[in-house]
């Protein structure tokens, strides 16, 4: 086991998955406490951390699930307070909760906008809010949130909500990386493309190909340059890098993951 998040505490929201296999939340979490790291998983549903908690103990790492609505306020209070008397600290937030619904503003339903906004974006401020006086007490920490390419690009579907949401993800991230750097707090986003997680299989064929995961991978692959689509653990790795002392100078940046899909003209 590397050492490079040994002794450190990391809270991962969306530790869970749809489906079996690599996730990005899932991959995250497994991945730092392969690295050392204890980590307090978060997702709305226990079942969906089961895997996530099974892969983790494989490796001999330390991981605790916390069933939790990342849009409650007052639950990620208790969380938050929860995790700093049982250990003191928490070094490492991953704001990875999202989720996307298609539609312009014209069909889409308001309640479904709100929703949108809540989960991809409200979240990522609410444990802010709650996580960010803890690492500034304990002088430092390291925050990384995870947008799409869906916020800096048109992706091939109209999801308006979800693509507002994520852009707005990018730029709370750059103005709290300016406003907690002279605290020792380092704040990062991570911007995957269109990688191939469990997702694509549960939820986005239906939404997009009517149920034909064939034909949805196929169109998801003739955008991406590589010629593969990356998953989970490409998306963790990129965590990894900004999350730890590596990246100790890289504050209030993106880096993007999507095999360079969102450079590409046409």
């Amino acid at each position: 086991m590397s050492a490079r998040f040994t002794g450190k505490i990391a809270l991962v929201t969306g530790a869970g998955c749809v489906g079996p296999g690599w996730g990005n939340g899932r991959a995250i979490a497994v991945a730092l406490a392969r690295e050392g790291a204890t980590v307090i998983g978060v997702d709305r549903n226990a079942e969906s951390m089961a895997e996530t908690a099974a892969r983790i103990a494989e490796a001999g790492g330390s991981f605790r699930p916390a069933v939790l609505d990342v849009t409650d306020g007052a639950a990620i209070a208790r969380l938050v307070a929860d995790i700093a008397a049982r250990h003191g600290r928490i070094d490492v937030l991953v704001n990875n909760v999202g989720g996307s619904a298609a539609g312009g503003p014209v069909e889409m339903a308001e309640e479904v906008w709100d929703l949108q906004i809540d989960t991809n974006l409200k979240s990522v401020f609410l444990m802010l809010k709650h996580v960010l006086p803890v690492m500034e007490r304990q002088g430092g920490g390291a925050v990384v949130n995870l947008a799409s390419t869906s916020g800096i690009r048109w992706t091939g579907a109209a999801q308006v909500a979800y693509a507002a949401a994520k852009a707005g993800v990018i730029q709370l991230s750059r103005v709290v990386a300016v406003q907690y750097a002279a605290k020792g707090i380092r704040v990062n986003t991570v911007v995957p493309g269109q990688m191939h997680t469990p997702m694509v299989e549960v939820r986005l064929a239906g939404q997009r190909a009517g149920g034909d995961v064939e034909a949805l991978v196929k169109q998801r692959l003739s955008r991406i340059p590589l010629g593969f689509a990356g998953d989970g653990r490409d998306t963790a790795n990129a965590v990894l890098f900004l999350a730890s002392d590596e990246a100790r100078f890289v504050t209030g940046t993106e880096l993007v993951v999507d095999g360079g899909m969102s450079v590409r003209c046409g």
